[in-house]
């Protein structure tokens, strides 16, 4: 990057913020305002924050920035969030980093357990289909977590198919199609427990909860809707693609209870308001749609720990963020580079302040522009 490629001469140290701010970016990352500013002024000195919207304008201006990198900025500087913190506004919260850190060390000693291990050998029996394949059945199912050949499931899981069970085609090599079930669909041995347990949060439970953190999803033009979905799979969070006025969709387990239902909850709305899925058309959330699955499982998932404690519910995150976290690193309980404590803090406040109180629905600024189809699911 050199200042004679640059439209308008701009100082030598938004230059080199710049180049910081590329490498946070390349990493993989997507930090908060306060955290890029942060990683700014802890290189380049505190006088450095005012170095950085040039250099956003830089990085721009000499095309080194992705769509992606791009709708990220520009939604962090049109929020206010960006503004806000070069005045010095907030704080963040600091039991986030000691939860987010013990949470990913029970996680790290639930990978040793019987339980765990029972899961993964489950798990390992499956084929390995093509993506191809795995859309296929997902078009054709889209409640479907795990699905194998009749014979899959008799020889590898002792597990018959149901008589009514209604078969998925998938493409074979050799063959034209072949037949496959989904696993509600057979019956069997018990289940490994860990499939089941990770949606499940108990605690005394007001369900007034439940019920305003719906009505307020809608206020953000968020459909919620409780439906039929596997047994191995709580909810997902996705883009509204029909026609009307919502942004985005979640779904959850309806055979899940009440406390349940609200945990995972939470867990798909933080995937919206962290921004997995991607801004909305208004910026109403951040843009992180580029962040690794093992990223989002982890802010997702200690979001709705956090706002659940807080609530009183016990649930099973450790578990479930068993199958997303390092083994083997020197530092299991280690909070990833990417995984952002600030978002975390903020969405769980968010979420919390969603469940207790009403809140005035917030109305769109401009209409939909198009929209790309992201899912993320629990």
């Amino acid at each position: 990057m050199s200042q004679a490629s640059l439209p308008l001469p701009v100082p030598p140290r938004a230059v080199e913020v710049a180049r910081l701010l590329e490498d946070v970016l390349e990493s993989g990352a997507r930090p908060s305002a306060r955290e890029l500013l942060a990683k700014v002024e802890a290189k380049h000195g505190p006088l450095a924050r005012w170095d950085l919207l040039d250099a956003i304008r830089t990085a721009s201006a000499l095309g080194a920035l992705t769509g992606a990198d791009r709708e990220y900025l520009r939604v962090m500087q049109n929020d206010g969030s960006l503004a806000a913190v070069l005045r010095g506004e907030g704080a963040k919260e600091n039991e986030v980093a000691s939860t987010v850190d013990t949470l990913l060390r029970q996680s790290a000693v639930y990978r040793s357990s019987a339980e765990f291990r029972e899961m993964v050998a489950f798990m390992g029996k499956f084929r390995r289909y093509s993506a191809y394949n795995n859309m296929l059945v997902r078009v054709q199912n889209p409640r479907c977590g795990f699905y194998a050949t009749e014979k899959t499931w008799d020889e590898r899981f002792k597990r018959g198919v149901k008589e009514d069970a209604r078969p998925m085609l998938i493409l074979a090599p050799m063959h034209p199609v072949m037949l496959v079930y989904a696993l509600d669909d057979t019956d069997g041995p018990p289940l490994p427990a860990k499939l089941g347990d990770f949606a499940q949060f108990q605690g005394d439970f007001d369900s007034d909860w439940l019920r305003q953190l719906v009505t307020n999803a809608a206020g953000h033009r968020i459909r919620i809707a409780f439906q039929p979905l596997s047994s191995t799979y709580a909810g997902f969070a996705t883009r509204h693609l029909t026609s009307g006025d919502w942004k985005m969709r979640i779904a959850v387990h309806d055979g899940l209870d009440a406390p349940s239902r609200f945990g995972i909850l939470c867990h798909e709305l933080a995937h919206v308001l962290l921004g997995h899925l991607g801004s909305d058309y208004d910026g109403w959330w951040p843009a992180r749609s580029n962040l690794s699955h093992q990223t989002v499982e982890i802010e997702a998932e200690a979001v709705a720990h956090i706002v659940t404690t807080r609530f009183g519910l016990a649930g099973h995150s450790a578990g479930y963020l068993s199958s997303y976290t390092k083994a083997n690193s020197s530092d299991e309980s280690a909070v990833p580079e990417t995984v952002s404590l600030d978002f975390i803090a903020k969405v769980a406040g968010h979420i919390e302040k969603m469940a207790t109180e009403p809140m005035t629905a917030r109305k769109p600024r401009k209409p939909p522009a198009s929209r790309s189809k992201a899912q993320t699911s629990a």
